[in-house]
């Protein structure tokens, strides 16, 4: 009965850690049925490069924006501004500068975990690289047919990743090729996986020497942090209920969920159109916003009206 809490509090603060590790297993997955499914070379000269690069770039760039846009601190930092209380000196705008160097490299980190696991799994795999430079191996690689033209050459080169495209005479010869071309690109994905690892590490090492904080004080400044972020997401939710169910019961004549309804509010057509329609943040003054129609009619409009008392016959409608 143990064990279970005490992996809690081991994994508690590694959130960071875990959500990188779940992304980069999904992105493996993802690599893996993608190219079971998708990828089929086009064995075809200047074709091979476009298509093998596609594979390998286009879906890690696109993995690299969703990391962007998924990432909360991204439009916290677009959609942030600074204090107008704020006396702009020197001290702040270096501090701010450094805080903005710090904020876009915790973000550019997270975004990358799935681009890099894409390129480093398709590297090893090396299916996609064998695709892209197949025809460009060089010259003295390449035992069979050495009286071809240059054109002819790159011609039957590009027919190497698609082995029923190749004659029987060159099968050795593709075999040979083949196997270049995997041990080059699996090299190349091992050394991404190296490269990262250690600037990783050596980023962690870094931000904790320079850090102001002890041990312990930054084990509990991130608990602080994560705490009040669970509670400021719990008091936005209430707060903005509370809000809203105010604005309707005023527009409706009672509060959702309640027991005690004794008469609801008819609206009427022209308040009906009032809140119809596309919205969206209306500035009332310096300080305050409009949400909704609904909003903007609750602060402007008196709740007048026809009401209906609900204990009473449907068709009597009483004016207020």
């Amino acid at each position: 009965m143990t064990f279970l809490p005490k992996w809690l509090t081991f994994l508690k603060g590694k959130e960071v850690i875990i959500a990188n590790a779940i992304i980069a297993i999904l992105t493996i997955g993802g690599q893996q049925l993608f190219s079971f499914f998708t990828f089929s070379c086009p064995c075809h000269v200047g074709q091979n490069l476009i298509y093998g690069l596609a594979f390998l770039g286009v879906p890690a760039l696109i993995l690299l924006i969703v990391g962007y846009a998924l990432n909360n601190q991204t439009w916290r930092l677009v959609m942030g501004k600074s204090s107008h209380f704020e006396r702009e000196t020197s001290s702040n705008w270096l501090l701010k500068c450094k805080l903005l160097c710090f904020v876009l490299c915790s973000i550019t980190g997270r975004a990358l975990v799935a681009p890099v696991t894409w390129l480093a799994v398709t590297l090893i795999n090396g299916s996609y690289y064998i695709c892209a430079v197949s025809e460009y191996i060089p010259v003295h690689y390449y035992g069979a047919a050495p009286n071809v033209t240059a054109a002819e050459r790159s011609r039957i080169l590009a027919t190497f990743p698609c082995g029923q495209l190749v004659p029987p005479e060159l099968s050795r010869a593709r075999d040979e090729v083949i196997l270049l071309l995997r041990y080059q690109s699996q090299v190349a994905g091992w050394l991404l996986i190296a490269v990262v690892v250690i600037t990783v590490f050596l980023s962690y090492c870094l931000a904790s020497c320079f850090s102001p904080l002890s041990f312990l004080h930054f084990r509990y400044w991130n608990s602080y942090v994560h705490n009040e972020q669970e509670l400021f997401d719990e008091a936005t939710e209430q707060h903005s209920r509370l809000y809203a169910m105010q604005n309707v019961r005023k527009f409706f004549g009672f509060v959702p969920g309640s027991e005690t309804v004794k008469e609801i509010r008819i609206p009427s057509l022209r308040e009906w159109q009032a809140i119809s329609g596309l919205a969206f943040l209306k500035r009332v003054d310096k300080e305050h916003y409009d949400y909704s129609l609904l909003h903007d009619w609750a602060l402007k409009e008196r709740a007048s009206g026809k009401y209906l008392r609900i204990d009473e016959d449907p068709g009597i409608i009483t004016q207020l």
